[in-house]
């Protein structure tokens, strides 16, 4: 066995931080729950508010404007000067693996530079786009070459499973010689709604007692777990979300719940693959699993009018299934036929207690669970703990350089934002950061000393909260303390300014 521990880091897509059952969900997770029960909770853990943002933020410890050329969009792919973590392990002798969505290059150029395949990936199968269709992914590859003739005139290919079916793959054919870096990068719970129709059945009826009920239920059981100050007030409903009594279509809203909660309960079970495996192989003592959400929970409203090259019709037997798309009330989501979302009332009851949703940078857009489970590098005492440190995912990059004995890389365009949360693993305190930054989509944000300056519409209206106190943002205080405003809103335009100059440098 390698002395380096090998690694195996999951994230899962558009899901809000309630939703697991280890903080506070009824949603079934329970080998989730096990890994956090063996290894340590993050409870102050941030993220950025959309999908590439978080990703490129973790590829690079850069926040997404540098780790972007020109800050552009993730078709553009990553900075050519920025190191990636799976270059920066692979350095250092690992195996590197990628199973599932990328998200961070222009899927049109499968074999482009900016592929995970020629950014530090020795093997990667998945697809490239924000969405996918998950019985017949649209741009789906391995290394470059379409893997469409996975699903073609089957009735049985979904791909939760398939990532883990090709992560299994790469472990079982690797250089048992070397440690492995294993990026597993999951779309549940990301909308189309589609899942298994015996995962949908095993939730029929779960949900009956509606959103309002459900943020009730959730809140007491975070409060019971400590995954939130008790002290906190529930937020209140968005007022895009009637009250449950008054909802029209019921048992469609009922089953559009069903359906995102079977995905997560298949993601999990398919968590449990790995998990097995690396036991069986008696891997597991010696690995660092490492579990994540990419933002919160997702409150778009699919329409009928919009389509993409996701919705692509599944041909079995040489016939094609047509497709539906749009949240139209009572077409039941969850066949492939369907291509529908979970939209506000449900997104909200994930994102519990916080207010707003992924696009967003209020906590309801940014706070994501953490998991780190290693049983040979956690020290056994704090096995099921709680950390309440600050953290952001720009600080996965160096936690694992620390973690595998490596030295930092010295990033490019500019040093690495985040910091190292090894010392966590121990019980000690980790360095803290000075601040921290979100500037994207709908949302711009600052974070400093426990303050936090947010704005829900790009930075035109700013409001001002101080978290330890009131988590939830329920009492905007920037009237009552425009100094700290005006500081923390100095702070944002300066990091701006320098991140908008690093992005452009290094550009031919």
């Amino acid at each position: 066995m390698a002395s380096q521990p090998n690694i195996v880091f999951i994230i899962s897509d558009d899901m809000g931080y309630s939703d697991l059952g280890c903080y506070g969900g009824e949603i079934e997770t329970p080998v989730l729950d096990g890994l956090a029960s063996q290894g340590l909770r993050f409870t102050n853990y941030y993220v950025n508010n959309m999908c590439w943002p978080t990703r490129a933020s973790l590829m690079t410890s850069l926040y997404p404007l540098a780790a972007l050329p020109s800050g552009g969009s993730a078709t553009d792919g990553l900075h050519p000067q920025a190191t990636t973590l799976p270059e920066a392990l692979r350095n250092v002798g690992y195996s590197t693996f990628m199973s599932g969505k990328w998200h961070l290059s222009n899927s049109k150029k499968p074999d482009g530079p900016n592929a995970p395949h020629h950014r530090g990936f020795d093997q990667f199968y998945g697809t490239i786009e924000g969405a996918s269709d998950f019985f017949a992914p649209a741009d789906l590859q391995l290394n470059g070459k379409s893997m469409t003739h996975e699903w073609e005139g089957r009735d049985d290919y979904y791909y939760t499973d398939a990532i883990t079916d090709h992560a299994l793959e790469f472990l079982s054919d690797r250089d048992e010689g070397k440690p492995f870096f294993l990026y597993m990068a999951y779309t549940a719970a990301h909308w189309p709604l589609h899942a298994k129709p015996e995962d949908i059945a095993a939730y029929q009826g779960r949900y009956h007692m509606g959103w309002d009920m459900l943020r009730k239920q959730r809140h007491a059981r975070m409060k019971e777990l400590g995954v939130v100050d008790p002290q906190w007030a529930l937020s209140p409903r968005h007022d895009n979300v009637p009250a449950w009594p008054d909802a029209k279509y019921p048992l469609w809203h009922e089953r559009r719940m069903e359906v995102y909660a079977a995905q997560v309960t298949c993601m999990d079970r398919n968590i449990g693959r790995i998990k097995d495996y690396l036991k069986q192989e008696e891997l597991l003592d010696n690995t660092i699993v490492i579990y994540q959400h990419d933002n919160g929970g997702c409150h778009v409203e699919y329409l009928p009018t919009r389509t993409g090259s996701w919705t692509r019709p599944k041909t079995t037997d040489g016939k094609e299934r047509p497709i539906k798309p749009g949240n139209i009330p009572n077409l039941m989501p969850g066949g492939q036929e369907t291509f529908q979302s979970y939209g506000y009332g449900w997104a909200n009851a994930s994102n519990t207690p916080f207010r707003l949703f992924k696009q967003f940078d209020h906590e309801g857009g940014t706070r994501s669970p953490l998991i780190i489970s290693w049983p040979r590098g956690i020290a056994s005492e704090l096995s099921g703990q709680l950390v309440g440190e600050v953290c952001h995912v720009i600080d996965i990059f160096p936690t694992l350089l620390d973690l595998v004995g490596a030295e930092m890389v010295e990033q490019q365009p500019i040093p690495m934002e985040g910091r190292s949360l090894a010392p966590a693993l121990q019980g000690k305190d980790v360095k803290p950061h000075e601040a921290l930054f979100w500037a994207h989509n709908k949302g711009s944000a600052v974070w400093s000393a426990g303050w936090k300056l947010v704005s829900p519409n790009r930075g035109q209206q700013w409001e001002l909260y101080h978290l330890p106190s009131d988590g939830t943002e329920l009492h905007d205080l920037s009237l009552r303390q425009p100094a700290k405003a005006r500081e923390l809103q100095q702070l944002h335009k300066d990091w701006l300014a320098r991140n908008k100059a690093a992005a452009r440098s290094g550009i031919k």
